[in-house]
């Protein structure tokens, strides 16, 4: 009898002992490949000797400071190097544990900001549907995943939604990336205008849409347009790159591959790869400033914000894929993926797109592939695919659909960084078999 309580209370888990590269090891010896990175965390795959040396000798001089009486040379290193390859205009870096802590922090920056401007009546935060932004109260008041959303809200701020740019559910036939883009745009721009242009905090998206719709890109211009509407009605820009970002898409930021930086960025995940909890706020110097020269603080914090051991694996990451070039193998692997994806699954009857950037790729599967229609949600396609994925030795990260059916099942592809063409080809085969093998258990299909 476990005394844990699990995310799923009658699974039975097995247990991780080891792990090495791209694959773990469980209390049976059974291996399994890492394809989505635990939930697209672990960049550098496991056990990575520069990153465990980088630990061993953090513990060995400090392993806890509270930022309240002092910093530390860690902390103090990994800002300079995120800052020194952030998007133009972030200036400064506000290290959390995780992405849940990085979104709360972000929402509330930005509300001071209008405030120490003189500006307090601003008060709305505007996202988008079938987004994720964390499950922390702020955080999930963002999102727009309503399954997560629905026992809570109650609980939940006021937050506003608008349709996400996903094409391949929203775009008219015959209706082209550009005319797609202005008018997913827009919507923002009508919200802002519903809501009051003075009373807008800031506009809150993931770059790429994570887990939640399985890898969804932005189209053509729509994130210039986003960025041109913020800045029309002084609304802050805020990207959520939890999941796409750190090198995932093949760029260290997802916005890089749009032309746009944001006033706020949110990053975790990829940025500590998983050896120890890390997350960060990247914040303009127009912001940094409006709290320097006002009030002269954030009003905000955490326990463990800017812990040293978890700042020493976010450097030691980063510099590894630097110092091994990482991102190349990330474009180079990722276009790999995305060409065995087509090969296998592009004409599959049950696949209906297949999506992404880089080392972050998204399976919709549908039940008819002509209309889109997807699976009924109660046959719990994704737990099925995942049961089949397991037993095969390959770990992906499915999610369900909307609670109203408009949107399929979805599986994300994350692996390492490190990810050879082999392992890709593994990866495809051990996955084309899983969704074959979960799809034939249901009826009809």
């Amino acid at each position: 009898m476990t005394r844990l309580l699990h995310r799923a209370i009658h699974s039975r888990m097995p247990i991780a002992v080891g792990g090495r590269g791209i694959e773990l090891f469980d209390a049976e010896g059974k291996a399994y490949i890492d394809a989505s990175g635990g939930a697209a965390v672990s960049c550098l795959g496991h056990a990575h000797p520069a990153v465990l040396s980088a630990l061993h000798e953090q513990l060995d001089r400090l392993a806890y400071a509270h930022t309240g009486f002092f910093t530390s040379e860690a902390a103090e290193a990994l800002a300079e190097l995120l800052i020194a390859d952030a998007p133009a205009g972030l200036s400064h870096a506000y290290l959390v544990s995780g992405g849940s802590e990085a979104v709360e922090a972000a929402l509330k920056m930005a509300r001071q900001y209008f405030v120490e401007k003189g500006e307090p009546q601003r008060r709305h935060i505007i996202a988008r549907r079938q987004s994720y932004h964390g499950n922390t109260l702020g955080a999930l008041a963002a999102g727009g995943n309503e399954w997560r959303r629905a026992q809570f809200k109650p609980l939940l701020i006021e937050t506003h939604h608008i349709d996400p740019c996903y094409a391949y559910r929203l775009q008219e036939s015959g209706e082209s990336d550009e005319a797609y883009a202005a008018r997913a745009a827009q919507q923002l721009e009508d919200k802002i205008l519903e809501l009051g242009a003075d009373e807008v905090i800031a506009f809150v998206a993931e770059t790429v849409v994570g887990a939640t719709a399985g890898a969804v890109p932005p189209v053509a211009d729509y994130l210039k347009r986003i960025r041109a509407i913020c800045d029309r009605y002084g609304v802050l820009l805020i990207l959520d790159e939890v999941m796409c970002g750190m090198g995932r898409t093949g760029t260290l930021h997802a916005c890089e591959q749009d032309g746009v930086a944001p006033d706020l960025m949110t990053i975790a995940k990829g940025l500590g790869g998983g050896y120890q909890p890390v997350g960060a706020v990247l914040l303009s110097e127009e912001i940094f400033e409006a709290f320097a020269s006002g009030s002269g603080f954030f009003q905000h914090g955490h326990t463990y914000m800017g812990h040293p051991m978890a700042a020493a694996a976010g450097l030691a990451v980063q510099q590894v894929i630097r110092r091994e070039n990482l991102l190349a193998n990330v474009v180079a692997m990722g276009a790999e993926l995305e060409s065995q994806l087509v090969e296998r699954l592009g004409n599959h009857h049950h696949v209906g797109d297949i999506r992404g950037r880089g080392l972050f790729r998204g399976v919709e599967l549908v039940a008819d592939r002509a209309g889109k229609q997807p699976f009924d949600p109660k046959f719990k396609l994704n737990g099925l695919i995942k049961k089949e994925a397991m037993a095969r030795g390959l770990m992906v990260y499915p999610m369900g659909g909307t609670i109203d059916g408009r949107q399929g099942d979805h599986v994300l592809i994350a692996p390492p960084f490190i990810v050879e063409r082999a392992d890709i080809t593994r990866i495809v085969e051990r996955l084309g078999d899983a969704i074959d093998a979960a799809v034939s258990t249901l009826p009809h299909a």
